[in-house]
């Protein structure tokens, strides 16, 4: 790893051109990740654009973190970027319609924390013991020397706090980590109330349509249970993408459920599917069987056909990974 780290920072350290790219939907830790080393290079002098594949917006929960405007549309992503660098990205297919860009990137620096990542950049630092992909640039950025001050901190604490589902998976570095982020000015309420806790009320009326068509089906997942939840795209009008992907987060709490699933329609027979496990079933495996990944006890694919027959497929994958 430190090997890894040094090859990334010797790239940076010369770089003049720098396009950093998060998956596409992407997350606090994506994006803040993104960010945080973006700034960093930005005040170096380097010029420094941050974007993703899709939606055309970016997270409104999430724009108050681009303090120094780096992020741009991925209509102005160059198309032979000198320098690129991937963050929390799993695999090429995550960046989307930017993907092609790592084929024809000078160089392809790979930042990240998925098992499933098949190493797909020129330098690749990846370790998939980090809470998040946050932790992971914050020791490239000890590694460039680049002083911990409060918009970079907060870049990263964001996606410290999320991925960590408020330091619930968290080691007892990782909570020196937070630490660290604290002392350098980050206002941890400031930052995870708009991320973690804050709705506007149709949330409400949305949650509790979706929640009353939750299903719990105890003998699925080898005898482990099972319980699932749709938001259609009806449910879905007029929310911000944050307050769907939440939705599994109150599914996951089921107690009669070992693993617990969210369909999202993204558009009409097209669905983003988010799967979570309490410790016992690895969920990386089952999106993996359907063309999917992320970590053992978060994960997800997107799928196509009714939600009766995703749920049909997802069903037959659980009991092929619970029963083993």
């Amino acid at each position: 790893m430190h090997n890894d780290l040094t090859a990334a920072a010797r790239v940076l350290s010369t770089a003049t051109d720098v396009t950093l790219l998060a998956h596409v939907n992407p997350d606090a830790d994506a994006l803040g990740s993104a960010l945080a080393l973006g700034l960093a290079l930005h005040r170096r002098g380097v010029t420094a654009r941050v974007s993703f594949g899709a939606p055309d917006e970016v997270p409104e929960t999430l724009r108050g973190l681009d303090v120094a405007g780096l992020l741009v549309p991925a209509s102005e992503v160059p198309a032979a970027p000198p320098v690129l660098v991937a963050l929390d990205t799993g695999s090429v297919g995550r960046l989307g319609p930017l993907g092609d860009r790592v084929d024809t990137a000078g160089v392809v620096v790979v930042l990240d924390h998925h098992v499933s990542n098949p190493r797909f950049g020129h330098v690749n630092v990846v370790d998939d013991r980090a809470e998040a992909t946050a932790v992971v640039v914050l020791r490239l950025l000890d590694e460039l020397g680049v002083e911990l001050d409060e918009p970079v901190a907060r870049c990263i604490y964001a996606g410290l706090v999320t991925d960590t589902r408020s330091f619930r998976h968290a080691s007892a570095s990782t909570h020196e980590v937070a630490a660290r982020l604290l002392a350098a000015g980050v206002d941890a309420e400031a930052v995870a109330r708009p991320l973690m806790d804050s709705h506007p009320f149709g949330y409400l009326g949305m949650l509790s349509t979706v929640l009353r068509g939750a299903r719990l089906e105890p003998d699925a997942a080898a005898g482990l249970g099972f319980v699932h939840a749709v938001v259609t795209l009806e449910d879905a009008a007029g929310l911000r993408p944050e307050e769907v992907e939440s939705v599994v987060d109150l599914v996951r709490t089921t107690s009669e459920a070992e693993v617990a699933a969210v369909l999202k329609e993204l558009r009409p027979a097209t669905w983003s599917v988010s799967l979570r496990a309490v410790s016992r079933v690895d969920v990386r495996e089952v999106a993996q069987l359907l063309g999917g990944g992320g970590h053992r006890l978060a994960a997800g694919f997107t799928a196509t056909g009714t939600a009766d027959a995703v749920l049909r497929r997802l069903r037959e994958a659980l009991a092929e990974v619970a029963g083993r």
